[in-house]
């Protein structure tokens, strides 16, 4: 069998690398989560791969998310010299451009979005990170695939805890259909208002936020590399609708 090669590494921060990897041309996306010089870094970082792979795991055979790669010779080492050590998780890949950098955009992207969220709160999965518009892939063929998964949370029920973080990633779909459909320069008409930020929301914003950046911000190894469209553009042109998405077919997987 053909070995694994690592392609390149896709990013890089403070709780590891995610790395471009190929067998027998076929290629696959690998989460180390080895930690960085912050303290405790490792550990956060193999929590929040544990989260991934929860989510993951919930959410086995949904077309649009990244479907989990078993294979033992996909996690192993050795990787780049000199690489350090880590958990490792392994998906599936599909070609495709996040959000911000896409330059084609179905009429009805936002409308599948919403359906794919949805469908992950059927399954009791909260994507919780949905604000950055790299989570968010238009695939090749159209649709809307996500990925990155590790702040993701998975729930038994339907309580409190729940329906606050499922209003949320609603909340952030229909920012981001409000931004890309008035092409920044005020809402079109007809176009429904955004929802409400919820308590949880709000408490994030007004005390939580300010703080995270003002360290992101000092701390270079912390930054994660978030990215987003410049107001001014280029936007994406439109395209034909591509429909709503047939419940069976080929699993989804992640861009990064």
């Amino acid at each position: 069998m053909e070995a694994v090669k690592v392609m390149r590494v896709l990013k890089r921060d403070s709780l590891g690398r995610v790395e471009l990897v190929e067998r027998e041309g076929e290629p696959y996306v690998r989460r180390v989560a080895c930690g960085g010089r912050l303290p405790l870094s490792r550990l956060v970082a193999r929590l929040l791969l544990a989260r991934e792979r929860r989510a993951l795991e919930a959410l086995r055979g949904l077309v649009g998310v990244p479907r989990l790669e078993p294979g033992a010779d996909l996690a192993a080492l050795p990787l780049e010299p000199g690489a350090p050590r880590g958990a490792v998780l392994v998906r599936s890949f599909v070609a495709g451009e996040p959000l911000h950098r896409a330059e084609l955009l179905p009429e009805d992207f936002f409308e599948r979005l919403a359906e794919l969220v949805a469908e992950l709160h059927r399954r009791g999965v909260c994507h919780n990170d949905l604000h950055k518009e790299q989570n968010v892939v238009v695939g090749a063929d159209g649709y809307p695939h996500l990925i990155d998964f590790q702040l993701a949370s998975c729930h038994a029920g339907r309580g409190r805890s729940f329906a606050s973080r499922a209003h949320d990633d609603l909340r952030h779909v229909a920012k981001h259909r409000r931004r890309y459909l008035r092409a920044g320069r005020g809402p079109q008409p007809g176009e429904p208002a955004r929802p409400p930020r919820t308590a949880l929301a709000r408490l994030w914003r007004r005390g939580v936020k300010p703080l995270y950046e003002m360290v992101t911000r000092a701390v270079p190894a912390w930054r994660d590399g978030e990215e987003r469209r410049a107001s001014a553009g280029p936007w994406p042109r439109r395209t034909a609708a591509v429909g709503p998405r047939r419940a069976a077919g080929e699993e989804g997987g992640g861009r990064h």
